[in-house]
């Protein structure tokens, strides 16, 4: 008898889900525009049983991935298991074998060496596959039409790297995807790999480097010519694994560093520069870009740790205060012989995460960004529970040129997940598109989808798509177009 435990994680609007379904012509309010040919897929930790150790943290579900498929003025919903190793051998089993978040040594015998993947963090689409990723693992991969799993990807053994990120970019002057492996050559290692995948799904580069020290690597920014790595001070040890404790905590003390990597095969470690400053914490990349000899790097950047489930390592109390992160501007210059940086520029006062773009702008100066708010001087009634955390209740739009900023309010009951930029067609201008994402109705334990045009938010949504079940916390999100997908209209749900 499953019996999931009484803790934050796994009540109220975080309850598990479980449930794959598929559901034709999705009720709406408002109207979808019919410009929109394509599918958003997304991704929830959703575990398949309870935990093995009695409680966990949301990161540790089982991946569940959801398509919404957009087509002539309607929305069709699917949403399958990613079928990991670790999901087949607890299903055969009929109960959880995998212990704390990133710790084999809390396993169960059985699944000793297996890949731990919960294919959780992000879904991916490249190269005519759906990618579920999860940064600790290969990335698994998935048929984006039927939604059934396919297996790890490791390149026909080309491979080597035993780790694939969760955030890829593509390059839009060569379409390749770049990624990086961190802890590639095992738990808590500094190596990391640089990967290049052309568009047939090739593995056309692998350069492994070695970091100042390991941490998690979470995302990444690219340029024309470089791969530029943050390396921030959410740092893990064997260690803490021995002592059960959780797999990172935030050093205070320690310096933060940039790493800019040449893009081509003959890398060596002595051509790497890193550029270093004080402490803070920052995860996601909204973008970088180089002009000149000078780099820009803009990530949403907090005076202290964003993780309360990965605690300071130093015993200090959960600062909610400090952990606000706010769009800034991190530039350094390669014709310095300094490892300084060159500035450090705030770029706004409005405090987010989950930074977006016009995706083919990746690596390119871009204007426009969105991310999810944290607006505290809003009213807030948690009827229904939290959902993940931080309460997100806007959609944010900044415009980096101008400096202009618009904001758009969920209400006191409702909170929000990733935004996801769709463009309207394949060469419109920066911005011309629509905006997608996910809005937990909290009380009433369901979702909506929200549709919004890109660049005018404040109008609220021009469509909501009302989502009959609740969807869990969502990390990352991804749409393609149906053509790029082979997704027909005749294709069920």
């Amino acid at each position: 008898m499953s019996q999931f435990p009484d803790t934050p994680n796994f009540t109220g609007f975080n309850t598990p889900s479980r449930i794959e379904a598929d559901i034709r012509d999705l009720d709406v309010e408002g109207e979808i525009p019919r410009e929109i040919d394509g599918a958003f897929f997304r991704v929830q930790p959703d575990p398949q049983f309870p935990p093995m150790l009695g409680d966990d943290i949301a990161f540790n579900g089982d991946g569940m991935i959801t398509r919404f498929h957009i087509h002539d003025g309607q929305c069709d919903f699917r949403q399958r298991w990613a079928k990991t190793d670790k999901w087949k051998a607890e299903k055969e089993a009929g109960r959880g074998l995998f212990g704390m978040y990133r710790n084999p040594l809390t396993d169960d015998p059985s699944v000793k060496g297996m890949i731990r993947s919960t294919a959780n963090t992000n879904a991916w689409i490249y190269g005519g596959k759906l990618w579920a990723m999860k940064e600790d693992s290969p990335a698994l991969l998935m048929d984006p039409v039927t939604m059934e799993t396919e297996g790890f990807e490791k390149f026909g053994g080309k491979m080597t790297g035993e780790t694939f990120t969760a955030h890829p970019k593509i390059d839009p002057h060569t379409g390749n995807m770049v990624a990086i492996g961190y802890a590639a050559s095992g738990l808590c290692t500094d190596d990391v790999t640089y990967y290049e995948v052309n568009p047939d799904g090739e593995l056309v580069r692998e350069v492994w480097f070695k970091v100042p020290y390991y941490c998690m690597m979470h995302d990444f920014g690219i340029t024309e010519d470089y791969l530029v790595l943050h390396i921030v001070p959410s740092i893990g040890s064997w260690e803490r694994l021995e002592q059960k404790k959780p797999h990172f905590g935030f050093d205070t003390t320690m310096p933060v560093y940039l790493g800019v990597i040449p893009r081509r095969d003959d890398v060596k470690q002595e051509d790497i520069r890193w550029f270093k400053r004080d402490n803070c914490f920052a995860s996601h990349v909204l973008n970088a870009w180089q002009e000149g000899s000078k780099i820009h790097f803009v990530v949403p950047e907090a005076k202290n740790n964003m993780f309360p489930f990965f605690p300071d390592v130093h015993g200090e109390p959960f600062n909610g205060a400090e952990a606000m992160s706010k769009l800034t501007d991190w530039v350094v210059d390669m014709s310095s012989n300094s490892d300084d940086f060159a500035e450090i520029n705030r770029l706004t006062d409005t405090a987010s995460e989950f930074p977006r773009i016009d995706d083919r702008f990746t690596g390119m100066k871009n204007r426009y960004g969105w991310s999810l708010e944290m607006d505290m001087s809003r009213p807030c009634d948690l009827k229904g529970g939290s959902a993940g955390g931080f309460l997100m209740n806007c959609l944010f739009l900044k415009d980096l040129e101008t400096g202009a900023e618009q904001h758009w309010w969920c209400g006191p009951v409702s909170s929000l997940q990733e935004p996801c930029f769709i463009p309207r067609s394949k060469d419109s201008p920066e911005g011309d598109g629509w905006i997608v994402m996910i809005c937990n109705r909290l009380e009433e334990h369901r979702s909506d989808l929200l549709i919004f045009d890109a660049l005018d938010i404040e109008k609220g949504p021009v469509a909501t798509v009302k989502v009959p079940i609740r969807l869990r916390f969502g990390l990352h999100g991804n749409f393609a177009r149906s053509e790029d997908i082979g997704l027909k209209v005749a294709e069920p749900a």
